[in-house]
């Protein structure tokens, strides 16, 4: 069938026209795109989507960049400082940044807005000195945060607030002198922190009874070598807990925990920490720290325990496996009367006795990743009831002692400054030690006595006086004392009678008279 040359011509300049509207639609589109999504700048390489812009002294991000880079490296440049406005255009897919090595100080809330779903970001090897709050809440799918090598002293404790998927933190080389505790207790907590990297910073000790409550998930990756640490018997217990553990951070770098005296602040004297036990740390010291991380547990009968198996692998699809001191195989679903094994690895213990202390083994095995863990436990029941009967015995022995004690001090007391003696008692004993000393004096003394007074002699003329004479040869042996009564004979005895009523001036003179007596003539 053959074509007329009309039809053909006609069909010709549809072609024409349609191959013209078709390469008017590229060269639009090609133009659009280009003009949409930017050219390679001449100071950087493109590579897909990999823009590198190393040392190319650059101090803000170039303006003509792919919007679909995934990958942005700014190393090694003069970038100051960032601001909201340092990224100029949205880079929606933009998953890593690198601006290690420049010269940045500060950064200003909203300095990545333009990058809100970056899940690597490099910071290190800067001039940060403090971090406030909130410096990174744009960036809230963020796993990986370096900020290693810079100057940091402080971090406010919402610095890192809103990174619920941070998964690695490196702070490592920088001026800390505290445990940043706030990035896993209280109200900004990071859940997903597997890792924190502060080593070789200025820190000198740890919070370990709150460092206790942290997930050993969590806890398996704080680095701490390298850090001037005090010497110190809990501190050696934390880490020789975690070299018991496997843990990583403890096992790689044993040979860099180092601490000093503090007798010696300056450090110039660096010990090793987990060496032979220099420190010479006692084992109830060790054992409560061991108390404190959950690796021992103390029960009583018949009081219901629940242990937590704390596995560094605690994911959705790990299987628990406990295995008892008499090797009994512990399994979810298969509970006994005594043991009950729970899905989340926890073992109950209903009613413990006596015979069921001993070391416990958590295995922890996780089929999708090829990985297990195997923690042990120790458990100790004791009998509440014994010990507090034996308590109660204790007790009453020291009250009885300390009463005992109390009652002696008190007599002695009493005896010392409360003697039923008044003054008036002394004053008579003084009155009676004179007429002793005057008797002695009337027989040895030779001077003549003066007559008393007339009105005197009357009112002594009712008394009885007794004469006392010395011996005339004094017996040998008694050195030429004088004897008062001999035991042969008394050598002299007068009375006088009340009967005389005469003057009787001999009735003054008497034993209590300072002069001999004189017979009157």
């Amino acid at each position: 069938m053959s074509l007329s040359c009309q039809t053909i011509s006609t069909r010709l300049g549809v072609l024409k026209l349609n191959c013209k509207g078709l390469l008017c639609l590229l060269v639009f589109t090609i133009s659009v795109c280009g003009s949409a999504s930017g050219l390679c700048p001449t100071a950087c390489i493109c590579a897909s989507d990999i823009v590198s812009c190393t040392n190319k002294n650059l101090s803000r991000v170039p303006g003509t960049l792919f919007k679909f880079i995934k990958r942005l490296d700014l190393s090694y440049n003069r970038i100051a400082f960032l601001e909201p406005e340092w990224v100029p255009v949205l880079f929606d897919k933009l998953n890593t940044l690198i601006i290690n090595h420049n010269s940045i100080s500060s950064i200003i809330t909203g300095s990545f807005s333009t990058t809100p779903n970056l899940k690597y970001l490099d910071l290190s090897s800067n001039n940060l000195k403090t971090l406030g709050s909130p410096l990174f809440q744009e960036l809230r799918v963020l796993e990986v945060l370096l900020l290693y090598n810079n100057q940091i002293t402080q971090i406010d404790s919402a610095a890192f607030g809103g990174l619920y998927k941070l998964q690695k933190l490196y702070l490592c080389c920088n001026s800390l002198s505290h445990f940043p505790l706030d990035l896993y207790i209280g109200k900004h907590k990071l859940t997903e922190l597997v890792l924190l990297d502060i080593s070789y910073n200025h820190i000198q000790s740890v919070p370990i009874q709150r460092i206790s409550l942290v997930p050993a998930k969590q806890l398996s990756g704080i680095y701490l070598h390298g850090n001037p640490f005090y010497c110190d018997c809990t501190l050696y217990s934390m880490l020789i807990y975690w070299y018991h553990r496997h843990f990583n951070s403890v096992m790689d770098f044993k040979n860099e925990y180092a601490c000093v005296l503090r007798s010696d602040p300056k450090g110039s004297n660096k010990l090793p920490l987990l060496h032979d036990n220099f420190l010479n740390c006692s084992e109830s010291t060790i054992n409560v720290s061991f108390h404190a991380f959950g690796f021992i547990h103390e029960a009583q009968v018949g009081e219901r325990l629940i242990v937590h198996c704390d596995s560094k692998i605690s994911d959705a699809g790990t299987y628990f496996i406990w295995v008892s001191p008499d090797n009994r195989l512990l399994e979810p679903d298969k509970d006994t009367d005594t043991f009950k094994v729970f899905h989340n690895g926890s073992l109950e213990i209903i009613d413990p006795q006596l015979e069921d202390s001993g070391l416990y083994s958590c295995i922890a095995i996780n089929k999708r990743r090829l990985l297990n863990e195997t923690i042990e436990v120790r458990i100790n029941v004791s009998n509440f009831t014994v010990n507090r009967s034996h308590a109660h015995e204790a007790f009453n022995t020291a009250f009885t002692t300390l009463a005992a004690c109390v009652a002696s001090i008190i007599l002695v007391l009493l005896y010392l400054y409360l003697t039923p003696c008044p003054c008036q008692c002394k004053t008579r004993r003084r009155k009676r030690k004179l007429p002793q000393s005057s008797a002695h004096s009337s027989i040895l003394n030779s001077t003549p006595s003066q007559d008393p007074p007339a009105d005197e002699k009357k009112s002594s003329s009712g008394k009885r006086v007794v004469f006392l004479e010395p011996v005339n040869e004094p017996k040998q042996g008694q050195n030429g004392k004088v004897r008062l009564f001999p035991k042969e004979t008394v050598i002299a005895e007068s009375i006088l009678k009340t009967t005389r009523a005469k003057s009787d001036s001999d009735s003054v003179n008497s034993v209590f008279s300072d002069t001999p007596f004189m017979p009157s003539s």
